[in-house]
């Protein structure tokens, strides 16, 4: 079961999704450009330790993280 993560100001939301369902891959893509649109940044884990951005959706991958933009002043 594939898993997105979406941080926010609120904490965290998941959404789960099988990836071997074409439902449910067109749902979590629909999200991860809902998400992107948003100005969040996508990255998917690779490796303990390793984590990278990502700019298209990865069907493939088995955990995405969504955090939104820094605000500075």
């Amino acid at each position: 079961m594939a898993m997105q993560i979406v941080m926010d100001n609120s904490g965290d939301s998941r959404h789960f999704f099988d990836n071997a369902s074409a439902d449910a891959l067109a749902e979590a893509e629909r999200l991860f450009l809902e998400f992107t649109g948003k100005g969040y940044t996508a990255a998917v884990r690779k490796e303990p330790g390793q984590v990278l951005k990502i700019t298209s959706f990865d069907p493939i991958a088995e955990e995405t993280l969504f955090f939104p933009r820094l605000v500075g002043g």
